[in-house]
């Protein structure tokens, strides 16, 4: 089957006008290319390997550098931490070091890197990774300890307001927040969908002690992300503390199947649904989760339902003004962050212990391989971005030639 074939096979059961966005978007640049297609770099996973013999852990499954960010966790502090979980499986540690490592390397033309460069921060991420293993201490990253371009990032964070955010999404009529639809973010729904998602947070809101914090006022259709674009996703406006100014913004996303899922040669637990595969590995790896975290049925569908923060925010990782230890010290971060997740995860349902991770990062037997692959699967993403691009349909051509996206955005 060809690259092209594989990857409308993955797509073909989601909206066909947000694949045709999500195909514009992959074609403008190999690391974008990288993010829309994960299934394909497990695929390509090798059946046997040295890396699959590491000890089992709870990987957010989909690790590469846009998968960092800030939020409030419920403890109303500010985190930076691993952000997306939709992939979430039971697999060998050294998966999600392996695609962390390949994304560096494929974004490093975007960033301003050089390939020497590239592969210098890959092989600081894996000692300092093996060293927060080896440590068996799972720590995270607040507002209070951040430093560099992460502590900058959260310090500027503290001036966002919800209302900001409001403002920025949503219009105000006799009183009242209606999602500000432009076609690129949000769109319009039916009115039976409308009422479908009412009749949700309906329910959700009976089992809440606020319930009235939960009063829906409308919702939309809400686009949004790269890998998971073409999958049902709401934005819904709820009133909060009041309107207009003290409401709030949900999120509520689609959980399908995780693309590893055909790859894996390890046991899984059997969850209530894909939502609640999503919530629990992402409560039981971070240190602390954002609020309003939790899975809801849907017309007998799975979906992940969350807060939308002023304080959610990613690195903007091209603004490292060409001093290298800015750089190094984002990714170190990033590096520990992943071996803290999975030792705070460890032990559960099937991971190993935290004593196996901690004796796996003593041991260095894995550290040449798994450079070594994420040096040869990066020149790989990049060979398949140009195919990809080569054999794109004449429909997302001539978008990509107009400059409009097929709903009428840009």
């Amino acid at each position: 089957m060809s690259l092209f074939s594989r990857i409308e096979a993955f797509n073909k059961h989601r909206i066909p006008h947000l694949v045709q966005q999500k195909y514009l978007a992959m074609s403008q640049d190999p690391f974008i290319f990288f993010r829309g297609t994960c299934h394909i770099f497990y695929e390509d996973w090798p059946k046997v390997s040295v890396l699959n013999e590491a000890p089992l852990a709870w990987i957010c499954g989909d690790l590469h550098l846009e998968n960092f960010g800030t939020f409030r966790g419920d403890s109303g502090q500010t985190y930076f931490d691993l952000n997306d979980f939709d992939e979430a499986v039971l697999a060998p540690c050294t998966w999600e070091l392996a695609r962390f490592l390949t994304s560096i390397l494929v974004a490093a033309k975007s960033m301003g890197l050089g390939p020497k460069q590239a592969e210098a921060l890959c092989r600081e991420a894996i000692q300092t990774y093996s060293k927060a293993l080896t440590n068996g201490h799972p720590a995270w990253v607040d507002r209070a300890i951040a430093t560099g371009m992460i502590g900058d990032l959260l310090q500027a964070l503290g001036s966002r307001k919800r209302v900001d955010l409001l403002n920025h999404r949503t219009v105000v009529k006799d009183g009242k927040r209606h999602p500000k639809l432009d076609g690129v973010h949000l769109e319009a729904v039916t009115d039976e969908v409308r009422d479908e998602v009412a009749a949700l947070i309906g329910e959700y809101a009976a089992t809440q002690p606020d319930p009235k914090f939960f009063k829906m006022i409308d919702c939309c259709f809400r686009i949004a992300g790269t890998g998971s674009r073409g999958l049902r996703r709401y934005a819904i406006i709820v009133r909060g503390h009041g309107s207009p100014d003290e409401n709030y913004l949900l999120d509520l996303k689609q959980a399908a199947p995780s693309s590893l899922g055909p790859y894996l040669q390890w046991p899984q637990p059997t969850w209530e649904s894909e939502a609640h595969r999503v919530i629990a590995v992402q409560h039981r790896a971070q240190a602390m989760s954002p609020a309003f975290s939790t899975p809801l049925m849907m017309g007998g569908e799975p979906y992940v339902l969350r807060a939308l923060q002023p304080i959610e925010d990613r690195l903007d990782l091209a603004s490292w003004n060409k001093d290298y230890s800015r750089l190094e010290a984002v990714v170190n971060t990033m590096a520990r962050l992943q071996a803290w997740d999975q030792l705070r995860s460890s032990g559960r349902q099937g991971s190993a212990n935290a004593d196996s991770l901690i004796a796996f990062g003593q041991s260095t037997h894995w550290h040449g391989p798994v450079l070594d692959y994420a040096c040869h699967y990066a020149t790989q993403v990049v060979a398949d971005w140009e195919n990809f691009v080569a054999h794109l349909p004449t429909a997302v051509k001539a978008v990509k030639k107009t400059g409009l996206m097929p709903d009428g955005g840009k």
